[in-house]
């Protein structure tokens, strides 16, 4: 089974979610919050890489799915969140991994059936779907449920295509 690390990344607090599974069958392995300490950007930027490619030499991904940038209302917190989001993602290219990338607009209606939904909501489901105990920090869960969307398009796609999986998730 595709072991899934899932990357909602920020300049104050990177989530993240690691799962195993495909089709409908997702285990959950691990998620927390990289939380990042610093005066200065360029520290809390090193800080993302060397917790990501911990996270990678430590789990061992097969893929690596991370929430795309949304433009909102401030410039300067855009510019910061892509550079986050492009050194989580240098970590996966140093280690080969393909990297896939999904709105969160996206993941919210792949976790819950609802594109606008509340973080809560997210949480909740993301609790539900992985039977956790307490429900999952806001990024932690965030994470997860990029993760997951990741699984699920993967999935669809390769159903789209006309591939067949065997009982371990390979492609034949």
């Amino acid at each position: 089974m595709p072991v899934i690390l899932g990357i909602d990344p920020g300049s104050r607090v990177t989530g993240f979610g690691i799962i195993s599974g495909s089709g409908s069958k997702y285990q959950y392995l691990t998620s927390g919050c990289i939380r990042l300490s610093g005066e200065t950007l360029g520290e809390r930027l090193r800080q993302i890489h060397e917790g990501v490619s911990q996270l990678i030499a430590e789990y061992q991904p097969e893929e690596f799915a991370i929430e795309q940038v949304f433009l909102g209302k401030n410039a300067d917190s855009a510019i910061k969140l892509g550079q986050a989001r492009g050194v989580a993602i240098l970590a996966a290219a140093q280690n080969d991994l393909p990297v896939y990338e999904y709105a969160a607009r996206s993941v919210k209606q792949a976790v819950t059936g609802q594109g606008g939904a509340e973080k809560e909501l997210v949480q909740q489901m993301v609790q539900m779907t992985f039977k956790l105990p307490g429900r999952p920090q806001a990024d932690a869960a965030d994470a997860l449920a990029i993760a997951l969307c990741h699984g699920q398009t993967n999935k669809q796609l390769l159903e789209k295509a006309g591939a067949k999986t065997t009982r371990r998730g390979r492609i034949r």
